[in-house]
């Protein structure tokens, strides 16, 4: 990140709020540019191999601009936070738009489905990566991708509401407050709390760990690795089969 000073920081902002300095503005893009790069990283990391990290840190620039005209700083939030919310939210609009996930990857992914579903009728149980793999005649590292590719597909389908595009001033600066619960949703909070922390518990260690690591403490695949001491594409395939256990227990929950 480029470090500026606190004064030259509060000038900036002084400059850019009051008159939109272009030079104000540029430094301030550069300031926060790292935002996007960590965004796009988390994002990227269960996303198909064809999708272009260059287009979603376009998205994600995208996101950061319209931060930077929307924010205003008499407001009792900090920009970080803010601009992360527009970033992330700007790449996930764009991936829904673009529909990401080529054609091929979705009849992998219903194929996989399907053969879970098939082995776990026939052997009554949890079935194994390498039996889904004989099934469907893929290999184990093709099987785990499918099924991360699948699982973010349907995160994506139900995550953040796209960004509003109204044209109203209100909606663009209007951030619902999370910390205002109506009683309704305490209840199902407390109740999709207790049941993700029993889900999670049903993984093994090294699995609850990485999910950790990357969700709460928000280490990179990489930096996780150097932690365990495994190669970053070990910590990707078990953050994979994890996701993938996380999500076969909460189909069960859910029926």
């Amino acid at each position: 990140m480029t470090r500026l000073s606190s004064a030259d920081h509060q000038e900036y902002w002084q400059k850019w709020t009051d008159s939109r300095d272009v030079e104000a503005g540029d430094a301030l893009v550069r300031t926060y540019m790292p935002l996007v790069s960590y965004h796009v990283q988390r994002i990227s990391v269960t996303l198909p191999k064809s999708v272009n990290k260059d287009e979603l840190k376009s998205l994600g620039m995208v996101g950061l601009y319209d931060a930077l005209e929307k924010f205003d700083p008499s407001r009792d939030l900090k920009f970080d936070t803010y601009a992360s919310f527009r970033i992330r939210g700007a790449i996930l609009d764009g991936l829904r738009k673009e529909d990401w996930l080529p054609r091929s990857s979705r009849e992998k992914t219903k194929k996989v489905e399907a053969a879970i579903e098939k082995l776990e009728q026939k052997l009554m149980r949890n079935v194994s990566i390498s039996e889904i793999a004989v099934e469907v005649e893929m290999s184990e590292e093709d099987v785990y991708h499918t099924m991360n590719e699948g699982f973010f597909a349907n995160v994506l389908s139900m995550d953040d509401t796209p960004l509003e595009d109204d044209g109203s001033e209100k909606s663009h600066l209007s951030i619902k407050d999370e910390k205002t619960l109506t009683p309704e949703e305490h209840i199902i909070k407390k109740e999709v709390l207790n049941q993700l922390i029993d889900v999670i518990q049903q993984l093994n260690e090294k699995e609850q760990l990485i999910i950790s690591l990357f969700y709460k403490e928000e280490l990179t695949l990489t930096e996780i690795g150097q932690v365990m001491g495994l190669s970053t594409s070990r910590i990707s395939q078990i953050h994979s089969k994890a996701l993938y256990k996380l999500k076969a227990i909460l189909q069960k929950h859910i029926h």
